[in-house]
């Protein structure tokens, strides 16, 4: 029986997270969803489980607050195996400006959003030994290039995260590879409106928004591609070539 290959991916569950593992399931993968919140995984979500017939199992676990190599011992001890993907897709959303910025907004942005991929990132490295080389994959945002005034706290904090992509590859090397998926605006929340979508579309440079599955799509790319470390490949329709003066829900 041929063992598939296992990918965790944290914040699985639902939004972005659950299109990234929906795709990871068409493609074959076995799957370990991480969130903080015991719910079930979206309905399309789990289809695919169903359809391909996926070994997965979910995993409550606090990323915030929990030691992340406590989270890959409870994989690897359920799975049996040692993960071959990682996908740090969890985030916090914040929306503090320069002003309200504060030490408790910075700390909970950076714990999620920087020091969980990284230390659980190093825990996967340290345990998949040096005879494999797990892949790894972290959840970015287009404005990493382009900042504007809004959400300090996150945008600070992915801008780290996008910064350890170079370093870490480096420092990884031959053990893993590292690298990222800087997503435009995907999925919209109840905060915009079909028109405002509309001419946000309008004024991105492919004329159009990025879809949940292209982002899929990259992420798959990056778990397959062997040659590929420290590379950051941005799905947004063109947005980071533009600077914009305010988050898209302004505009």
């Amino acid at each position: 029986m041929t063992v598939k290959p296992l990918a965790i991916v944290t914040g699985g569950k639902r939004r972005l997270g659950a299109a990234i593992a929906t795709k990871l399931a068409d493609a074959g993968y076995a799957l370990a969803l991480v969130s903080h919140m015991d719910k079930p995984p979206e309905a399309a979500l789990a289809a695919a489980l169903q359809a391909n017939g996926s070994e997965w199992h979910a995993f409550t676990f606090d990323l915030s607050a929990g030691d992340p190599a406590k989270l890959l011992d409870m994989i690897t001890a359920h799975f049996g195996r040692t993960p071959d993907l990682l996908v740090n897709s969890a985030a916090m959303f914040g929306q503090d400006d320069w002003q309200k910025m504060t030490l408790e907004t910075l700390e909970a942005h950076f714990r999620l959003n920087l020091f969980a991929p990284l230390l659980l990132s190093q825990a996967l490295v340290q345990a998949a030994g040096p005879a494999a080389r797990p892949a790894i994959v972290n959840i970015l945002d287009q404005r990493v290039v382009n900042p504007h005034q809004d959400q300090i706290s996150y945008t600070l904090s992915k801008q780290a995260l996008a910064t350890s992509v170079r370093s870490m590859a480096a420092s990884f090397a031959g053990r893993a590879r590292y690298n990222g998926v800087a997503p435009g605006l995907v999925i919209a929340t109840d905060d915009y409106t079909a028109e405002q979508e509309t001419r946000l579309a309008d004024m991105m440079p492919l004329g159009a928004l990025p879809s949940p599955s292209a982002v899929a799509d990259a992420v798959v790319y990056l778990a397959q591609a062997q040659d590929v470390t420290g590379q950051v490949i941005f799905v947004d329709g063109g947005a980071h070539l533009k600077s914009f003066d305010r988050d898209f829900m302004h505009l």
